[in-house]
């Protein structure tokens, strides 16, 4: 019978797999992740694969337990009640101290993860002035060399010059970046919550108006990635997307240079406030108090 079962249950799981597309099965293998494509990556992944075992190990001495009760404890006759106990003390000192031990171990490894993914080392290679407005991004690069010493606070930025790209509506912006440098992301919002998040660099962080969080990230991979809002920040929250095409050094000098030729320049990034274009969505040509045209 078990044999019996082990086949029935083998051959279930190979019509499974073999139903699958080879992007499905790609996807399996991933846990649903997305290929990495950043040096903080395959931290998130870790955790994230880790979590899966852990779960399926609880699993399993869950349904085994289950199984156990069953079969042992089942009436055997008609007439016969099994046996009833009030406790189980071995049990219940299992059942209390493994999840606890459980949330010790992820608490750790959580934070430690956390602590890579959110490290700010003083001397990046690129630093560049994100803004999230209601509906779009807004993308400042800076020109020349950059002050590593800068916050971006009070208008202590990190270029004497920038180049910028701003999305709306109806034009998803374009983030470009060059590969194998470690980028930091200067996070500011002039309206409300957003969280700006790249699916396969594996991180994302919120930005806040009236705070400006740092995140940094290095690219490995060069290619193009889809990026998007996390945070439900209004009406149009589902058009805040944009992409990211991840480039070698002399492209992405190349790409600054273009934008500089087309006079997308300024002393200072384009940020918050009266500064920023707010977009009220396609098809709507009144602009919101206090948006710039």
């Amino acid at each position: 019978m078990r044999r019996t079962l082990k086949v029935a249950l083998l051959g279930v799981t190979m019509m499974a797999l073999a139903a699958c597309s080879e992007a499905d099965q790609h996807q399996i293998r991933n846990l649903a992740m997305p290929d990495r494509a950043s040096e903080q990556g395959p931290y998130t992944y870790e955790l994230w694969k880790w979590a899966w075992v852990a779960a399926l190990v609880t699993g399993v001495i869950v349904w085994g337990l289950i199984v156990y009760a069953v079969v042992k404890f089942r009436r055997r006759s008609p007439d016969e009640v099994p046996r009833q106990t009030r406790y189980n003390l071995p049990l219940e000192v299992f059942y209390t101290i493994a999840p606890v031990l459980m949330c010790v171990v992820f608490f750790f490894h959580t934070v430690r993860v956390q602590d890579v993914m959110t490290e700010v080392e003083p001397d990046p290679d690129v630093t560049v002035e994100v803004m999230g407005q209601q509906w779009s991004w807004t993308f400042n690069y800076g020109l020349g060399e950059q002050n590593v010493d800068a916050t971006g606070y009070d208008g202590d930025y990190a270029y004497d010059e920038y180049v910028y790209t701003i999305g709306d509506g109806n034009e998803i912006p374009v983030l470009v970046l060059p590969v194998n440098q470690r980028i930091q992301f200067n996070l500011h919002s002039p309206d409300v919550i957003h969280n700006f998040g790249v699916p396969s660099f594996l991180t994302r962080m919120d930005v806040i108006p009236g705070r400006i969080n740092h995140l940094q990230v290095t690219p490995t991979v060069e290619g193009t990635y889809p990026g998007k809002c996390y945070e439900l920040c209004g009406v149009y929250h589902s058009r805040m997307l944009f992409e990211v095409e991840v480039v070698s050094q002399e492209e992405y000098e190349a790409y600054l240079a273009d934008l500089a030729e087309t006079g997308q320049t300024l002393a200072e990034p384009l940020l918050g406030g009266s500064e920023a274009t707010t977009q009220t969505g396609l098809g709507e040509s009144q602009s919101q108090e206090g948006s710039q045209e």
